[in-house]
């Protein structure tokens, strides 16, 4: 696979075409479910849960971005977050999903959020690697022997004194993240709509 051949960002529009549709079934299935723990102390507790783990996914995201912002293809970038986990912008879209099917209040949706999103970036991350094994040879192979795929090993940790900052990518990347919280309204109108009765689910999940 050559850099002509390989274009990273058909690769990114087709993983987010892929979740786009992964997301819009689990969505449907939250549809047609609602949580078994009712609306008690459990439920509250669970929205609460995610919605930490949206707002860490968010922060993550943009640190990661001040560090990889447009260099994925230039360069292997191996300080900060990507010492200790060659995908850490992944790993914290990981926390973001299972936040996301948090607000559901039920622990079963936000693994199977989390199922979805962690498929989907796999398949990912093999054809990204793929390439960047081709295009830096044995440099990007130390790399990979020495930093977990996700991890992280923070035993790992190494950092530099100054970034350059690009401020379009960190900008992209924390709208992009900002699309989290979007969970937090949907699925108070799906609760809202099965109370009222408008929606009848079929089946309860813990």
């Amino acid at each position: 696979m050559t850099a002509a051949s390989f274009d990273i960002q058909r690769v990114q529009r087709v993983r987010k075409a892929a979740m786009g549709l992964g997301i819009v079934a689990v969505v449907a299935v939250a549809v047609m479910t609602r949580s078994g723990w009712g609306d008690g102390v459990v439920h509250e507790a669970i929205q609460a849960l995610g919605l930490c783990l949206i707002a860490l996914c968010i922060v993550g995201r943009a640190w990661c971005s001040l560090y990889i912002g447009g260099r994925k293809k230039a360069e292997i970038v191996d300080r900060g977050p990507y010492s200790i986990s060659r995908n850490p912008l992944y790993v914290f879209s990981f926390l973001g999903a299972f936040g996301v099917g948090a607000q559901t209040g039920s622990l079963t949706l936000a693994a199977l959020f989390l199922m979805v999103t962690v498929l989907v970036f796999w398949f990912t991350v093999r054809r990204e690697e793929a390439w960047l094994s081709e295009e830096f040879g044995p440099p990007y192979a130390a790399y990979l022997a020495r930093t977990p795929r996700f991890g992280p090993d923070v035993s790992k940790w190494k950092d530099q004194e100054m970034l350059e900052v690009r401020p379009r990518f960190f900008l992209t990347t924390l709208r992009d993240g900002l699309v989290f919280l979007l969970a937090l309204p949907l699925f108070e109108f799906v609760e809202w709509l099965q109370k009222t009765g408008w929606l009848v689910p079929l089946l309860e999940l813990p």
